[in-house]
């Protein structure tokens, strides 16, 4: 389904839904920063959650270094829609980190501090990412307002690491 470095486009991104047959269509465009990878797909439609697109995002926020996959927790998707929206731009996000496998998770911890021991990356609800325009700050400040969920802004790397755990903010 993913090639390096093309699209991945699931076969439900094909027509938006029309208003008056179904309600709500959330889209979110992410690309993966490491793969080149790029996904543009709706994932939520006829009030519910799309399993194709699902399939998508979890191949393409797989853990790059060892292709392991796990399933991506669909409000972590609804928590970056709703960020781009109210930041009142289109849900475009470079992704630096999604889903780590265990290995992965103590490999970064032996070279960093900021790497938490039982990460939310390792259960497929934490991302790390950022946003063409937006200044990570003002993205952090977005999410932070919505005062759900894990916010952390790291100023030094360019990055925001939004996770679907209980509110809580720090800086790295």
């Amino acid at each position: 389904m993913a090639v390096a470095g093309g699209w991945v486009r699931p076969a439900d991104a094909s027509e938006p839904v029309r208003a008056g047959t179904g309600g709500a269509v959330k889209r979110i465009s992410l690309k993966n920063l490491h793969t080149g990878e790029e996904l543009e797909s709706q994932f939520f439609r006829d009030g519910g959650y799309v399993g194709d697109s699902f399939a998508a995002i979890q191949v393409l926020l797989r853990d790059f270094r060892n292709d392991q996959q796990h399933a991506i927790d669909p409000k972590l998707m609804d928590y970056l829609f709703d960020v781009a929206q109210r930041l009142r731009v289109d849900p475009v996000f470079s992704v630096i980190s999604g889903y780590r496998s265990p290995q992965t998770n103590e490999q970064l911890r032996e070279r960093s501090s900021g790497v938490a021991r039982r990460s939310m990356h390792l259960e497929g609800r934490a991302i790390d990412v950022r946003m063409a325009g937006v200044d990570c700050a003002r993205l952090a400040g977005s999410a932070m307002d919505l005062a759900r969920g894990g916010v952390g802004y790291y100023h030094a790397s360019d990055f925001v690491h939004l996770d679907t755990g209980a509110f809580r903010t720090w800086k790295g």
